[in-house]
């Protein structure tokens, strides 16, 4: 294989969230694992929606998450090369000017179910005179421009899918141009994919049936069609419609809760996969591990309890100096290294540190059941002298131990709940010199 040039084209309307970073993700992947080339092209056509703040927050989200971009362009910038095809095509008589309002087409479509016939478009207007166009256009009415499909079938070899294809007689022809003279995505695509020279083109299944016109266009306009990769689109743990939960799980938002991005990478690669789901320190192992021939027919299942999972486990290894912006912005007096070795294997996110700060740091609340009460009281007076360190809290349990008899849960948990105001949480040797001496005491007197 050559090396492959893929794109991914985000509309800068709105956030990233995890639907569409799985497709960027996957097309790097991919790009990266045959040392080819990942192009970030900016759908803004759509100018009063796309906002340079959507489009600089895309571009922040890809950065942060590693999905760096080769080349990237606009297509904002480049409507003169869509002025240019969409005349040869009109040229060619492949693009035809439509004068129906959309309550009209909204009739003829009801019409045809009504009879059982599929609701394709009729191309009446192909047998419109100039004088019957003049006579709408003088009524104030205005073209959009549809492209004249050939009716025969289109055919590819879907890198996910297999053998596809698509009868362009059972379809409408697509609209290229609205009527107010702004493109829809289809003819820009093709144009940008011709001019970037782009040989695959990876993107979820609901595109399967805008291919089979695509395909037609790339031909039409001289270009060689690339191949095509439609996968399965994300649904939610239960096998649900994911669209209207996917707010809250935009970059920034995943980002604010103190989400690693090789958490999010790790998993969107995986879902959908014959591999195990399993965290990776390095998008180059992903891009290794990609292949398209691993990822199945069936939805994707996203399960945020996944993400935290893979997330639980990166945060265990991550040394100190990862982390100590995080730590300095929730809990500044836990900002040191000490504390967080102590608690990163209790945390399933670094937000999750800033409890164990307030216990280190902070005031708590002992918890002590009434039958402890005594034995709390002794483990005050048993309570080694000096400064406590690491070996304090063996020292004091053993001698806790031998004095009252008790061992096990009955003795390690209501020290635990007396000092910390939980039943869990991180090894108490190594919480306890964190806590320092002067707490301790506060909090067994006051238990």
């Amino acid at each position: 294989m050559s090396s492959p040039i893929v794109r991914f084209a985000p509309s800068p309307t709105g956030k990233l969230h995890v639907g569409n970073v799985r497709t960027a993700l996957i097309n790097w992947l991919f790009a990266k694992g045959q040392g080819g080339t990942f192009v970030l092209r900016i759908d803004d056509t759509d100018t009063e929606r796309s906002t340079q703040a959507y489009e600089d927050g895309l571009k922040a989200d890809l950065t942060w998450l590693g999905l760096v971009w080769d080349d990237t362009f606009n297509q904002s910038k480049r409507f003169g090369m869509y002025d240019a095809a969409a005349d040869k095509l009109r040229d060619m008589g492949l693009l035809y000017a439509c004068y129906e309002t959309a309550d009209e087409l909204d009739r003829k479509r009801k019409i045809a179910l009504s009879r059982g016939r599929p609701p394709v478009y009729d191309r009446s207007a192909l047998d419109l005179s100039d004088e019957d166009k003049a006579k709408l256009e003088a009524e104030g009415r205005k073209p959009h421009w549809r492209f004249k499909l050939s009716g025969e079938r289109v055919e590819w070899t879907d890198l996910v899918r297999g053998p596809q294809g698509i009868d362009t007689s059972s379809v409408s022809d697509p609209v290229l141009i609205r009527e107010d003279g702004s493109y829809l995505y289809t003819l820009p695509s093709v144009v940008d994919d011709i001019d970037a020279k782009i040989t695959h083109v990876v993107r979820g299944e609901d595109h399967v049936t805008n291919s089979g016109a695509q395909i037609e266009i790339f031909k039409a306009l001289g270009g060689t069609p690339p191949e095509m990769a439609h996968t399965p689109l994300l649904v939610d743990a239960e096998g649900g419609a994911f669209s209207k939960r996917l707010g809250s799980l935009s970059m920034d938002t995943l980002e604010a809760r103190g989400i690693f991005p090789m958490a999010i990478v790790s998993l969107l690669a995986k879902l959908g996969t014959s591999d195990n789901i399993e965290a990776r320190d390095d998008l180059g192992v992903l891009a290794k591990e990609f292949d398209f021939s691993k990822i199945g027919r069936a939805p994707a299942k996203f399960d945020e309890k996944d993400l935290l999972a893979l997330n639980a486990t990166l945060i265990h290894t991550t040394p100190f100096d990862a982390v100590k912006e995080q730590l300095s912005a929730i809990a500044p007096d836990a900002a040191n290294e000490p504390f967080w070795l102590a608690v990163r294997e209790n945390c399933q996110t670094v937000h999750d540190a800033k409890d164990f700060a307030d216990i280190a740091y902070g005031q708590i609340e002992p918890v002590i059941d009434a039958e402890d009460a005594d034995f709390i009281s002794e483990a005050n007076d048993l309570l080694p002298e000096g400064e406590i360190t690491a070996e304090t809290w063996k020292a004091w349990t053993s001698s806790l131990k031998e004095k009252t008899g008790r061992k096990g849960r009955g003795l390690f948990m209501p020290l635990r709940k007396a000092l910390t105001g939980q039943e869990h949480g991180p090894d108490m040797g190594v919480l306890l010199p964190l806590i320092g001496r002067k707490a301790v005491v506060r909090r067994l007197s006051k238990a």
